[in-house]
């Protein structure tokens, strides 16, 4: 590294301009041109020395940091430094520049540093996120459910075939023999029972009278009587047989006295 030596000022020299004091209400003295030009440029050669050392320095420490790197031409790049620098140390400077640059290169003390603030990086934007995922598939549209089925009506139930009528005159009689005991009657009253019915009807469940309309084994007149003793009272020679005893025990007493007034009125 290149040292540099400032030279001292010899003692007894003063530091102004003027070798002599002057009075202050004396008046300065005119300077010629010449007088100013050596004066500018003293000062000025101090300066460019100042700012030839420092450039020096720089040099220096450039040199020593490129050695680390390359040793070889760290010898190089010294001596031709030094040629540089002491060749023409006033040859490329501008004045200008360094006068400039000099007042400005003090900060002015009262001043505060400014601390710039560093901004953390902006999160990208949620919509961003959500643009670069892919988007999901839209769900299937669920299938239309299927009209109910209309209710079949239930089918109506068949009606009960009606009954039909039986001529039964043999059957007829045996039911009416076996009656006769629950009215108090004794056995001998189914003769005159006998010959009454079949004087009217025969017997017949069906038999009817054409000019007068008495229906059945007892002929009734009208027929309807004999629904008193069952629904059935058109087919069932039973419903008839019952409501006739019942009939002639009320009226007569008994089958023979029924029979005696048939006899004599011709109906009874």
């Amino acid at each position: 590294m290149t040292e540099f030596q400032v030279q001292t000022r010899p003692d007894g020299v003063s530091h102004s301009r003027a070798g002599k004091s002057r009075h202050r209400a004396a008046p300065a003295p005119q300077a010629s041109a010449l007088s100013r030009l050596a004066t500018g440029l003293g000062i000025t050669g101090r300066r460019a020395a100042v700012v030839t050392a420092a450039c020096a320095v720089l040099v220096a420490g450039g040199a020593a940091a490129s050695q680390a790197a390359e040793p070889g031409s760290y010898g190089a790049t010294v001596a031709s430094s030094q040629t540089a620098t002491t060749a023409d140390p006033l040859a490329k400077l501008n004045f200008e520049r360094v006068q400039v640059a000099a007042p400005a290169a003090a900060a002015p003390s009262g001043a505060v540093p400014q601390i710039s603030e560093v901004k953390p990086a902006e999160a990208p934007a949620p919509a961003a996120a959500a643009a670069a995922a892919p988007a999901a598939p839209a769900p299937a549209a669920a299938p239309a459910p299927a009209p109910a089925a209309a209710p079949v009506p239930a089918a109506a139930p068949a009606p009960a075939p009606a009954p039909v009528a039986i001529d039964d005159p043999a059957g007829a009689q045996a039911y009416a023999a076996a009656q006769l005991g629950s009215y108090g009657w004794a056995p001998g009253q189914m003769q005159c029972l006998q010959k009454l019915w079949t004087k009217e009807s025969d017997w017949k469940t069906t038999a009817t009278n054409a000019s007068s309309g008495a229906y059945g084994v007892v002929q009734s007149l009208p027929a309807s009587k004999m629904a008193s003793a069952g629904a059935d009272y058109m087919t069932n020679y039973r419903t008839q047989i019952n409501w006739g005893l019942n009939y002639v025990k009320s009226r007569y007493g008994s089958p023979c006295g029924a029979l005696n007034f048939h006899l004599s009125h011709n109906w009874y």
